[in-house]
């Protein structure tokens, strides 16, 4: 399993700006009922690939394992950049790729920048057969689906767990609550991300239901101080906030940490290191992040990039990818593939989660000002930015 080049302290204020450059977004930050490329009608069939594939993509999206057959089976020659971070994704989808690219991963922290931006197109799904296996909570996602049109295909995600020391915790811990609690001073690790606030959020929700807060990434300027308040008194017990996985893993791995919130790929590897450990979904529920193929408005190869989709959407590559990168497949199919290559990767992945299970995840979007019911009360994620540097400030 290789190690995800995802990091995690980024600036998503600038990624929503880069992103809208050229596409005259709605003063004050409204945000319209449908992005500007909604009534761009997209394939009705694929035909014969045009021989080129220009993809935007994270680090081992695109392994040879299963891009050198593609390119054999269909004859779409790829060239790929791997963008390390949201913002650089932002500016090279700029004014819709620029012609220059026709897809690319994005995680929900930017993919409704982009689809605002109108720097993603609709994607027809009937063109991509897997699609019809994927698990329903990938099917037609906030991250990537607007007014049931969608504007990408979900690809790989994982959850945030709570993950602990099976040692110092011989009664597994049941509530987000262990990583707020002061008698765990100096053995805490959480992620380096905004994202945090709305993990406090949602452990809020539970914890202090006056404050009414029904979605962790829609937030009113009393809910957003809430949980800025409850990760201000968090810092001072933090050991130290991760930026990558292999951080974490060597805090745990160290025994300098003994609790935190981590993704399965912590797991498995500490796990495979004889480290102690275990993981599991807290009562209040947790977030979790999820990546989408989107096609690029002024892509040259849309047959090609049709053809991408359908290929990296079949249970056996989207196994492969997942066990290369430590992710899980949204494929419902693919745990077959997983466990013929790994046995025992399906569950510890939650490739096999039940339908239920969602019921508990809330998955990683950008916060607008516009709220769901289309008022403009909410926090948006510059603030959330500003906030997230000024509480790690102390």
């Amino acid at each position: 399993m290789r190690l995800r080049h995802r990091l995690l302290s980024v600036s998503i204020a600038a990624v929503v700006m880069v992103a809208a450059c050229g596409s005259n977004p709605p003063a004050g930050g409204v945000i319209p009922s449908q992005p500007p490329t909604a009534n761009l009608k997209p394939l009705s069939e694929v035909t014969v690939g045009e021989g080129e594939l220009d993809l935007i993509a994270r680090e081992g999206y695109v392994d040879d394992m299963w891009a050198k057959s593609f390119v054999v089976d269909t004859g779409c020659k790829i060239n790929v950049h791997y963008a390390g971070t949201p913002a650089e994704i932002a500016n090279l989808m700029k004014d819709g790729g620029g012609g220059k690219w026709d897809l690319v991963t994005a995680s929900g922290e930017i993919s409704l920048s982009l689809m605002y931006g109108g720097d993603v197109k609709p994607v027809n799904t009937e063109l991509i057969p897997a699609w019809k296996n994927f698990q329903a909570s990938f099917k037609s996602p906030s991250f990537n689906t607007v007014r049931g049109i969608h504007y990408g295909i979900s690809s790989q995600w994982s959850p945030d767990l709570l993950l602990y020391n099976t040692k110092k915790y011989p009664n597994p811990p049941t509530s987000w609550d262990v990583i707020y609690d002061p008698a765990n001073q100096g053995i805490i690790t959480v992620p380096d991300n905004p994202i945090q606030i709305a993990d406090a959020a949602l452990y809020l929700s539970k914890a202090r239901p006056a404050l009414a807060i029904t979605d962790p990434f829609e937030l009113t300027p009393a809910q957003f101080q809430a949980a800025l308040g409850l990760l201000k008194d968090q810092h001072a017990l933090v050991r130290q906030y991760w930026t990558i996985p292999s951080d974490e893993i060597a805090l745990f791995q160290t025994f300098s940490v003994f609790v935190g919130s981590g993704w399965p790929y912590q797991t498995m590897t500490l796990q495979s290191l004889g480290v102690p450990v275990a993981d599991a979904v807290p009562t209040q529920g947790a977030t979790a992040w999820a990546d989408s193929w989107m096609l690029a408005t002024r892509g040259l190869h849309p047959n090609c990039a049709y053809l991408w989709m359908r290929y990296v959407s079949e249970p056996k590559v989207q196994a492969e990818q997942a066990l290369l990168v430590g992710e899980t497949p949204v494929n419902s199919r693919a745990c077959a593939e997983l466990e013929a290559a790994q046995a025992g990767s399906c569950a510890r992945l939650h490739a096999d989660a039940q339908a239920s299970y969602f019921d508990a995840i809330r998955f990683w979007k950008t916060p607008l000002v516009t709220c769901a019911d289309g008022t403009q009360r909410c926090v948006p994620y510059d603030q959330w930015v500003s906030a997230w540097a000024a509480v790690k400030g102390g």
